[in-house]
């Protein structure tokens, strides 16, 4: 039979989590693993600025027709402006523009095929550790990739291993950078970081491409796209994936944007055509309801600003959870072990736990993270923060 040597491939390890979590029947189970926010109720709620757009796009829309390869316009000219401010010189000289994706992960996907078609030879350098999908996603595309150090064994940002191992780079490689809230570590680079990794991307000629998952997360909606905006205005070419999975609530919409920043006008007129020429392969078009959405609070004052306020309430309650834990951790000494909580940012935290630790935190407690160490801050139950302590102290001590 045609499929009889076909075998099996084992199970994504966050998905099948998300089945040990289900098949849990402890009432006081702590889901950490699953990469979604959640509110205190444990729900992964819809943000109301999105509902009233969704509603006003029921009212308005008048077709479902396929949009362009590069997808909807509005929603790509008004993400760029998200994401490099709406004053930025790129934008207004036409050097900057957004191919709308299938998510972050589109757009990930979407860079690494145009790489591997019209730069061959160049590798990926990615943080050590990422997100695991960042090494596949490349890889798949028939890249190179290699890492850059970024969390010692200690748990610390080791800044000065990064730049000594980027130093290195051949030139004309790739580098994937995060913008803001590490995944999967939590700890950011600083002002000072951002620059001296500025000065080493352009002396060795390299091609940034910055992952900026979680805008709105970390310190605000503007304060995140730091990074992003004084790479963009100090080197001439730079690749950004952008996702409205978390600060929208778009999910499963799949809503993302790979922005592209050339030389010139005319060079970005190229690079487009070719983006367009791989979307075609991949997907044809992309989806346009969660764009239309994020075009629709983006282009109303009034929805933007409420959708501002709903990301920083979303943001404020990952920041509380954060110093909550580490105070509830106080009384079982072990708050200045698990400081640095306190000081990641977004919602993922590598915690410092071992797999063995990880592995009792779910058998004895119900308390379920990747085997990393890695949980999601946004899925604590805020009620429970003492409970989780105590877990983690039983663990530990």
């Amino acid at each position: 039979m045609h499929f009889d040597a076909i075998g099996r491939v084992p199970g994504d390890p966050i998905l099948g989590l998300m089945d040990l979590y289900a098949q849990d029947a402890n009432p006081h189970k702590f889901d950490l693993g699953v990469g979604v926010y959640k509110d205190d109720q444990g729900l992964t709620p819809i943000p109301p600025s999105v509902k009233l757009a969704e509603q006003r796009l029921v009212d308005q829309q008048t077709t479902k027709t396929y949009i362009g390869g590069h997808g909807d316009a509005a929603f790509g000219q008004l993400i760029s402006e998200l994401v490099l401010g709406a004053d930025s010189a790129l934008l207004h000289g036409r050097r900057a523009g957004a191919t709308q994706t299938p998510g972050g992960t589109g757009a990930l996907r979407l860079s690494a095929d145009f790489i591997a078609a019209n730069l061959p030879g160049r590798g990926v350098w990615l943080s050590n550790p990422t997100w695991p999908i960042h090494e596949t996603i490349f890889a798949k595309a028939g890249l190179k990739v290699s890492h850059y150090p970024y969390v010692g064994a200690d748990n610390r940002l080791d800044v000065a291993a990064m730049l000594a191992t980027l130093a290195t780079v051949p030139e004309g490689d790739v580098v994937l950078l995060h913008a803001c809230c590490h995944n999967p570590t939590g700890f950011d680079l600083s002002h000072d970081d951002w620059r001296q990794v500025l000065q080493i991307v352009r002396e060795r000629h390299l091609l940034p491409l910055i992952d900026f998952a979680y805008q709105g997360f970390g310190d605000g909606l503007e304060q995140d796209a730091w990074a992003v905006r004084l790479f963009a205005a100090e080197l001439p070419e730079v690749l950004i994936t952008s996702s409205c999975s978390k600060n929208f609530g778009l999910y499963r919409d799949r809503v993302g944007a790979l922005i592209v920043c050339a030389a010139d006008a005319e060079k970005l007129t190229d690079v487009r055509s070719q983006l367009a020429n791989v979307a075609r392969n991949l997907w044809s078009t992309p989806p346009d309801h969660g764009a239309a959405v994020v075009a629709t609070i983006l282009g109303d004052a009034q929805l933007k600003q409420q959708w501002s306020a709903e990301v920083e309430a979303m943001r404020g309650r990952i920041a509380q959870l954060r110093s909550g834990l580490v105070e509830a951790l106080a009384p079982h000494g072990l708050s200045e072990r698990f400081a640095h909580i306190g000081v990641q940012r977004g919602m993922f935290s590598y915690t410092g736990l071992s797999a063995e630790q990880v592995k009792q935190l779910r058998e004895k407690h119900s308390v379920y993270m990747v085997s990393s160490g890695r949980a999601n801050v946004a899925g604590i139950d805020a009620t429970r923060l003492a409970l989780l302590a105590e877990a983690i102290a039983d663990v530990c001590n």
